[in-house]
């Protein structure tokens, strides 16, 4: 992709960034962020097939830092806590979404909206087969996919709460209560 399409690009992602800090993900339509975004229906479409693919290329960013990190990619940000131990992976996505970047708490909110939760899910499920199925972490007394399935949905559950309560808890905190549910299907090495 070269700079003019790039630009284009972040232009289209920064315009519904900003207009699902304004309105519900519903109520925006592919003109508001082709207007917001000072692009052509084309180069709209030449990026995004539709609004949805636009929603998931948001999910698809958020993940791709996180998964890369739990992978081993080097990043800026060092994920270890005060006594030098490796933060978990959890961690590193619930600090992601406190950072609220790209206004993607609104789209977990109450009113949440099936296909971002899908994505979110989908995402999720990438994640945990990165870290725990690929390292035959979890119990072998369940089916896999019944357990990927578990513990991405209790995460995103677990993030819900939080944004419910206000995000009072710290990211930390939201951590150890997610990790303290799903520490009994992680095998002990």
């Amino acid at each position: 992709m070269d700079r003019r399409q790039q630009k284009s690009r972040e232009a289209i992602l920064d315009a519904f960034s900003k207009l699902l800090s304004e309105k519900k993900y519903n109520r925006i339509s592919v003109q508001e962020i082709i207007d917001r975004a000072n692009v052509g229906r084309t180069t709209f479409y030449a990026h995004f097939e539709t609004k949805d693919y636009l929603l998931k290329e948001l999910c698809n960013e958020l993940f791709d830092h996180i998964i890369g990190t739990a992978m081993g990619q080097s990043h800026n940000r060092d994920h270890r806590d005060e006594e030098g131990d490796q933060d978990s992976v959890f961690l590193h996505l619930v600090q992601h979404l406190q950072e609220n970047d790209r206004n993607v708490l609104g789209l977990l909110s109450l009113d949440n909206n099936e296909i971002f939760m899908r994505y979110f899910k989908d995402e999720l499920k990438r994640l945990i087969i990165t870290q725990y199925v690929e390292k035959k972490l979890l119990t072998d007394k369940l089916p896999e996919d019944y357990l990927v399935n578990h513990i991405s949905s209790s995460f995103v559950e677990t993030v819900v709460w939080w944004l419910s309560e206000g995000m009072k808890d710290t990211p930390r905190m939201i951590t150890t209560y997610f990790l303290t549910l799903i520490d009994p299907l992680i095998k002990t090495m």
